[in-house]
């Protein structure tokens, strides 16, 4: 015989005229199906236990007839309940089925006999819980799992659950799929595609075996889904290869076969199927021993509930029999007095407390139950007096609960993650860095250890756009080889797509990391760079025409025109001041801003003169103001100011990391400017670097700049003063820690990242790896405000440092210029002096030739005093030592040498 988890009918047959009569025959109904025995065992073994243990009905013992029914077969349902009735039965038991249950009651509330099951209907008592509360009770669940999007799967509209009410109470996106074993993959596979990972399951004991195999086909046994089972026999299931996942499994229980009672039951009716069926029948039951379905349990206790009501019924009533047919259609008398007894029984039995209101069972608790690693737990509780009450809590929030030791990949990257090489590190010592200094921080605040190992490949994770594939970080998340990921990993929408990240606990951007530019070669006339070259030109020719025109309209002019010697009436002469010599003085006076011995009286030349002046207000006032910025402007070779000019130019190359997301950025963008680079970096495919190294040592070789992430860029730039970031950021994103799909730590460690965000931990960090003052270079201040220093003797040379970022500013040509004119002038003195030195040798001849003539007697001229002829370089040493001796002094002293061939008039002088 066999059957599933149907209803059963039971017959009172009553012989005696007061109390309860000594044989009460009972009947039940089972499904033919094969296979099962639970069900009919539970009946067998309750009524054995009821005769076996007279507590309850002392002088009362319980026969029983079993029909088997087809729930395709209605008529044929009704027409051995008919027969049933024939024999006398006072009472029947509906099966499960709802279309059989509704004729059975019919016929049970035409006759007045008492249904006993999972009706639903008047006159009947449902000994499992009200639909209603059932409903609430998965209702409390969802909403405590704040499940705002789910799906839902179901065999039949009739199912545990009320799908409308469900739909109703609940404000969450709902999808609803009517399924059969058939359509379990696809419907399965339309879920995973939609992304819904919050799944309700309502379906047989059958199905939910084929349901598990298709999950594990489509490899949604992940961290990422929550199946909630509406049956009540998860326990009974196999689910060996979910426990290892963190697949979060979770439904009720009626049974809870920690109790002891329960257990001794169960022992019990292990023996018992032993003896009433055959050995190989009793091993396919006996395989779950351990536990027992909710459907043979609320038989066990349909049974008990129905003995109860009998001793009550004894003690104040007597049951009298009654021939009752279909056919005659006349009720029972008794019927309704022992359907109020059994209403009112109150009692514990395996599914828990009893109680019933109008044949609904109102008093009931259900476990909530959740599959963890090793086994199926007990987290909550759910009563309709107390609702919903959660044991565990941290079984559904705290991912560290797990108590399992991760794995986490990594890979070397300055200063996020880096090794110590010696032999006395090993396991988790042998990194260090920023981003294990964060990992630590979170496992403690979490509450898990890990297992920190390297990237097989040496990269982050990027998507081959001819095969599709995956690589580095991303490519051993998705195959679950790594439970986390941390390090310098950008968050992307492509890495998104495929693993899932944590909130980010760094925020960057691309840059360029360029050498910085040499100085602008120094020359020696740099003081002029104020002025172009054009101007000074103009200047120059200015100068000249003004000096010429000064002088011609000096001449012109009459006032310009004086008397020499005013008093000396017999030799009037009359001289203008505006030479050719003394006109470009005054001029070249005027534009130094020096005043001269010159004064122009004429209105013509003071017009000229006024011009020039204002002229020369103007230029020096603008050299001047113009000098000034260049003594603050850092003038330094820019080839390139941003990522435009690094895409219009071909004579620096650039390039990025292999497999990042920076190349990934360039790659896919849709941004003209980018396509442009990435098109030739493409073609250039020595343009990437296979590390961070790498590409700042070509960096450092010159002509090539890299772009990378800001906050590497920033730890290389602060402690390589050669480097230099160019332009500002090409785009924003963040640093996050990388998990498989749908993994249960994302969000305890994203609070955790938050939390030290908050607290400034994370900021700490960095201050720590990023601005060391150790390993920092000294770098001139780039402050708006600082202070220009003074010139000290190192300025006084070729260059003149000025500000603490500013250039030494080539100003030695000023100087040059000063010795040259020095020297210039010295020479031009020498030169008078030698003119001056040969006129006064030819004076001297000829003054001696006079006296010579005179001696002779050609002339009366009188001869004077001729002083001896000296060399040209004893003259010059003669009035240099007079420059150095008497510098102080009005007039030169006479020279005490002679000659003794000097002659005076007549005579000669010893």
């Amino acid at each position: 015989m066999y059957w599933s988890g149907a209803a059963f009918c039971i017959f009172l047959f009553i012989t005696h005229t007061s109390g309860v009569p000594p044989v009460i025959r009972v009947g039940a109904l089972f499904p033919k199906h094969t296979g099962k025995h639970s069900s009919e065992l539970a009946f067998r073994y309750a009524v054995h236990r009821l005769n076996r243990d007279k507590s309850l009905l002392p002088e009362t013992n319980i026969v029983y007839d079993i029909e088997y029914v087809s729930r395709f077969d209605s008529f044929d349902t009704v027409q051995k309940v008919c027969r049933l009735v024939q024999v006398g039965v006072q009472a029947i038991f509906s099966p499960t089925d709802s279309v059989l249950a509704t004729h059975i009651n019919s016929i049970c509330d035409a006759l007045d006999i008492p249904d006993i099951g999972r009706s639903t209907h008047d006159f009947s008592i449902n000994v499992h819980p009200s639909q209603q509360y059932v409903n609430n009770a998965f209702i409390d669940v969802i909403r405590y799992l704040n499940w705002t999007r789910f799906g839902i799967l179901y065999e039949k509209d009739y199912g545990i659950i009320n799908l409308h009410q469900l739909s109703r109470s609940i404000q969450a996106e709902v999808h609803m799929r009517k399924v059969s074993q058939a359509s379990y993959l696809s419907v399965l596979n339309e879920f995973k595609n939609k992304e819904i990972h919050n799944i309700i399951i309502d379906i047989s004991s059958d199905g939910i075996t084929a349901l598990l195999k298709n999950i594990l086909q489509q490899q949604m046994n992940e961290y990422k889904y929550h199946y909630f089972f509406t049956s009540f026999d998860l326990e009974t299931f196999d689910l060996e290869d979910f426990k290892y996942n963190f697949v979060n499994i979770t439904s009720f229980r009626l049974v809870d076969i920690g109790d002891v009672a329960v257990k001794e039951i169960l022992k019990d009716l292990e023996f018992f199927g032993r003896t009433i069926f055959q050995e190989s029948d009793a091993n396919l039951y006996l395989r779950k021993a351990v536990t027992i379905e909710t459907e043979p349990a609320l038989i066990f206790d349909s049974v008990y509930v129905f003995a109860i009501g009998l001793q009550t019924l004894e003690q104040s009533h007597t049951l009298y029999l009654s021939n009752l047919t279909c056919d005659d259609e006349i009720p029972w008398n008794g019927g309704l007095s022992l359907i109020n007894y059994i209403n009112a029984v109150e009692w514990k039995g395996l599914t828990g407390p009893i109680q019933f209101k109008e044949g609904q069972r109102v008093q009931f608790k259900l476990d909530l139950i959740k599959l963890k690693q090793h086994s199926i737990v007990k987290v909550g509780e759910w009563t309709p007096q107390g609702y919903l009450n959660i044991t565990e809590p941290s079984v559904f929030f705290d991912s560290g609960s797990m108590n399992v030791t991760l794995v986490v990949i990594t890979i070397l990257e300055t200063p996020y993650v880096m090794m110590h090489y010696g032999k006395n590190f090993t396991g988790n010592e042998r990194f260090y860095g920023f981003c294990v200094d964060i990992l630590e921080t979170i496992s403690h605040e979490v509450g898990f250890d890990y297992i920190l190992d390297l990237v097989p490949d040496r990269k982050y994770g990027a998507k081959d756009p001819e095969t599709g594939e995956w690589n580095g970080m991303v490519a051993q998340l998705m195959k679950y080889k790594a439970d986390l990921a941390v390090g310098s990993m950008t968050i992307t929408y492509a890495r998104e797509s495929v693993i899932d990240f944590t909130k980010p606990f760094m925020n960057l951007g691309i840059s360029i990391l360029f050498k910085v530019p040499e100085s602008e070669p120094t020359r020696l006339f740099s003081f002029m760079n104020p002025l172009a070259i054009e101007i000074w030109i103009y200047v120059l020719i200015a100068y000249f025409l003004v000096s010429i025109s000064i002088y011609i309209v000096g001449k012109l002019s009459p006032i310009e025109w004086h008397c020499i010697h005013p008093c000396d009436l017999d030799n009037i002469t009359i001289g203008n001041q505006f030479t050719m010599s003394d006109s470009f003085w005054f001029t070249i006076g005027t534009l130094m801003q020096q005043s001269s011995d010159i004064y122009p009286r004429a209105t013509s030349t003071r017009i000229i003169s006024s011009i020039w002046g204002f002229f020369s207000l103007i230029i020096v006032a603008s050299y001047t103001a113009n000098l000034a910025a260049f003594l603050t402007t850092e003038r330094m070779i820019n080839p390139i100011e941003n990522a435009d000019d690094l895409a219009t130019q071909t004579e620096i190359s650039y390039g990025t990391l292999e497999s990042g997301s920076t190349m990934t950025f360039f790659r896919d963008s849709m941004i003209e400017t980018y396509k442009k680079m990435w098109r030739s970096m493409d073609n250039k495919k020595q343009a990437f670097t296979t590390t961070y190294e790498d590409g700042i040592r070509r960096v450092n070789q010159g002509n090539y700049a890299f772009l990378m992430e800001s906050t590497m860029l920033d730890y290389i730039v602060q402690r390589d003063c050669n480097l230099t970031q160019i332009g500002g950021l090409l785009d924003t994103k963040g640093y996050g820690i990388a998990t498989p799909k749908g993994s249960p730590w994302r969000d305890k460690i994203s609070l955790a990242i938050l939390e030290l965000q908050e607290k400034g931990d994370i900021q700490m960090l960095y201050d720590k790896w990023w601005k060391n003052t150790d390993e920092t270079c000294t770098r001139r201040s780039t402050s708006k405000q600082s202070k220009a220093n003074a010139l000290g003797l190192e300025s006084i040379g070729t260059y003149v440092y000025i500000y603490d970022m500013a250039p030494y500013l080539p100003l030695g040509g000023v100087f040059v210029v000063l010795m040259a004119g020095i020297i210039v002038a010295v020479i031009v003195a020498f030169f008078e002096f030698w003119f001056n030195f040969q006129c006064n040798e030819n004076a001297k001849s000829l003054q001696k030739n006079i006296c010579r003539f005179a001696e002779e007697g050609h002339t009366d001229s009188e001869c004077v005093y001729i002083p001896p002829k000296r060399s040209f370089w004893i003259e010059m040493f003669e009035e240099l030592r007079y420059a150095s001796w008497c510098m102080n002094k009005q007039k030169k002293p006479e020279l005490t040498q002679i000659c003794g061939e000097c002659q005076f008039n007549h005579g000669t002088m010893d």
